[in-house]
């Protein structure tokens, strides 16, 4: 080969870097035995990442008022997975890439619970649309 045709694959190997570099990445898994609970985080860059939470907080159901029959349910629901139980939390902002959280958790062996804290919507928010 050439120099010129060289310099210029050279070039174009750099730049094809350069953009891989800033495009948003697969969601890879974390270590599982990093914590019991997850937070799921999107980076400024597009990047999706799922963080241990370092001080899960503990609430009793007791703390819950006037919603009997629901805790009654999450209760007996919850029961049931207990064995195994992990914990992801999305931001109502995420929503949209739960089929990206559901992938790398899909073939665990424990059971998830993912969960958002703020879960009221405005006409439009692409949230609402990946949830139903």
């Amino acid at each position: 080969m050439n120099d010129k045709f060289e310099h210029l694959i050279e070039r174009a190997t750099q730049l094809v870097e350069r953009i891989e570099a800033i495009l948003p990445q697969p969601l890879t898994a974390p270590d599982w035995s990093a914590s019991i609970a997850w937070r799921y985080r999107k980076r400024s860059s597009g990047h999706g990442t799922l963080e241990p939470v370092q001080h899960v907080s503990g609430m009793r159901l007791a703390d819950l008022k006037e919603i009997d029959g629901q805790k009654e349910k999450v209760q007996r629901n919850t029961e049931q997975f207990v064995r195994g139980l992990r914990l992801i939390e999305v931001d109502k902002a995420d929503l949209t890439d739960l089929p990206d959280i559901i992938d790398v958790v899909a073939e665990r062996p424990e059971k998830f619970i993912v969960y958002c804290d703020d879960l009221s919507f405005e006409d439009g928010e692409p949230g609402y649309k990946a949830l139903k």
